[in-house]
């Protein structure tokens, strides 16, 4: 029997698996390029304006259910032994610590997106504050995904897991690596470097980040070398969000460097380093998985429309207790690309109004999640132009 890398994971999703397998939407959208794709306004008017409205109530136990089951798992870190021996206990602690606390994530990613409060003013110290615990630069971020939300699965416009074209310099390295190593080593690699290193370097240097903006690009520093794309990512205009969001950076910083004095380095790095490297997991696969597979196309300028790219969103099942403790972040994201001020606990509703407007369009994949992030790894390298669709790149 042959070896799956991805096998030894099933077991650990089984408990948190959908109980029913859905039929796969993207298996109806066989050649897209013949597709009649509805306009932005079809979309929206699909859902009803009382989806976006905000319920602070609902809003705050969101953040209080993710805030509070943070706190305590981060506090079971601060009893866990400095040890050898205690190696598997840390490993669990990082995992349940990282998954719980992305909830949080989360939460400041709603801020973001002006739908977590109706006060614009709690909204945005709630996200600032939150995303500046987890060491994510608020204010820099919220336009850099206020362009992947504009752009999505455009080539040159597009912001965030923008694949390389076979024809570029980059595209023509990462292929000739790739082929080299073979599939399963590249994909192995893949995982390891995007969902361990990915999210640091995308905010550092804008590893993956639009064509349009140049490389590199950086979520704290406007200036050069970090200035060379046909577009400003964060023109002349932002520096002052900048410097805020680098402060709220610095502080946390300081915080951490403290608590080092105080208790010591190795207790802080395994207390926050590790689950801090499984909320950026998180979110690197729930990004990835969300616009990336075999059968999506990203779009040239000539064939990229805002219907078309926000219909590449793939809704994928990752089961009731992930869907609670991420706020259903990654079960209806295409209601979420479509309209991104509806909250997540509208978005249900939501997601199944696109799925009754739109059914061969809206897209479902029920492949388990780590079969689904195995494959996106180990086979979506480069993008290669369709031939029977122009501007269509997969």
């Amino acid at each position: 029997m042959a070896f799956r890398p991805y096998s030894f994971c099933y077991a650990a999703v089984y408990l948190i698996r959908p109980s029913s397998r859905l039929t796969r939407s993207a298996d109806l959208i066989d050649s897209p390029q013949h597709i009649t794709y509805p306009s932005k306004a079809d979309l929206l008017n699909c859902l009803p304006s009382d989806l976006t409205r905000i319920n602070p109530a609902q809003a705050w136990r969101s953040l209080a259910m993710s805030l509070v089951l943070s706190l305590l798992a981060y506090a079971v870190g601060t009893q866990i032994p400095l040890q050898a021996i205690a190696a598997p206990v840390w490993l669990m602690y990082a995992l349940i610590t990282g998954t719980v606390a992305g909830g949080c994530w989360v939460i400041a990613h709603e801020c973001g997106h002006n739908a977590f409060h109706p006060n614009r003013r709690v909204e945005l110290w709630v996200g600032f504050v939150l995303h500046s615990l987890l060491l994510v630069p608020y204010f820099t971020w919220q336009r850099s995904h206020a362009l992947h939300h504009a752009n999505t699965n455009h080539l040159e416009g597009g912001e965030t897991h923008v694949p390389a074209r076979i024809s570029s310099p980059s595209g023509r390295l990462v292929e000739a690596c790739n082929r080299r190593l073979g599939r399963g080593l590249s994909g192995i690699l893949a995982l390891v470097f995007r969902l361990l290193l990915g999210w640091p370097l995308y905010l550092l240097f804008g590893v993956a980040g639009g064509e349009d903006y140049g490389a590199p690009t950086s979520h704290f520093w406007q200036g050069r070398p970090f200035r060379k794309g046909r577009r400003v990512l964060f023109p002349d205009s932002f520096r002052g969000s900048m410097r805020l969001s680098n402060l709220g950076l610095v502080v946390m910083l300081l915080a951490l460097a403290l608590a080092s004095l105080q208790f010591s380095l190795a207790r802080v790095l395994c207390v926050y380093g590790l689950p801090y490297l499984v909320i950026n997991a998180w979110l690197v696969a729930y990004t990835w998985l969300h616009h990336t597979d075999v059968d999506i196309p990203h779009f040239s300028s000539g064939e990229w429309t805002w219907a078309k790219g926000a219909l590449q969103t793939v809704d994928r099942p990752y089961g009731p207790l992930l869907n609670l403790l991420h706020h259903g972040i990654g079960a209806t994201h295409v209601c979420h690309h479509i309209n991104p001020r509806i909250p997540h606990y509208n978005a249900w509703q939501g997601a199944a109004l696109l799925k009754q407007q739109f059914p061969e369009l809206v897209r479902y994949d029920p492949t388990p999640i780590p079969g689904a992030l195995w494959r996106v790894a180990s086979r979506c390298w480069v993008v290669r132009r369709d031939p029977a669709g122009a501007g269509f790149y997969y």
